[in-house]
């Protein structure tokens, strides 16, 4: 993108949010993916990411229409069970608008880690996500260390790797 053409993006975005404010319109704005964040749990409730904080943890986006969601799954079961007494916490959030719709996943396919749910989109929104399934993964201090879009079985040496390493941190 030309430095012009994002002068000009900038300009009209500072221009749009300030006539926003003035004219008393709600605006939500989205910082960079992080733990500082509320999702539903599998009761209904709200709950925050840093519930998490101290761990090192994997949240992956998925929905029940998701092909490459289905070969994941049983990996980060694994993951979960291979690694959570040294501290590694997986997040799986479902983004389907229909709760019955992850229900029946889960039925064939069930989660034996942190189920959460974001049926309005807002965390997936906040972590800008570009494709399904998309992992992001945190350090014991909360930073941002890694992400992925898709699901690659032939990739999950380097994924556990990386989970290896953070965790030895």
């Amino acid at each position: 993108m030309s430095k012009k053409l994002f002068s000009r993006l900038s300009k009209f975005n500072i221009a749009a949010l300030s006539l926003a404010l003035s004219l008393g319109v709600s605006v939500t704005a989205y910082a960079a993916p992080s733990l500082d964040n509320k999702v539903m749990d599998l009761q209904g409730q709200s709950v925050s990411l840093q519930q998490f904080a101290g761990k090192v943890v994997y949240v992956d986006f998925w929905a029940s229409w998701c092909g490459p969601c289905r070969k994941s799954f049983p990996w980060m079961n694994a993951m979960q069970a291979k690694y959570q007494q040294q501290g590694l916490e997986v997040v799986a959030i479902n983004l389907d608008v229909d709760s019955a719709l992850a229900h029946e996943f889960l039925s064939k396919l069930p989660g034996k880690f942190n189920l959460r749910f974001d049926p309005e989109g807002d965390i997936a929104r906040a972590f800008e996500l570009q494709g399904m399934p998309s992992s992001f993964m945190f350090n014991r201090k909360g930073e941002l260390v890694q992400t992925h879009m898709g699901f690659f079985t032939e990739n999950t040496p380097a994924y556990e790797q990386e989970i290896q390493m953070l965790l030895q941190e």
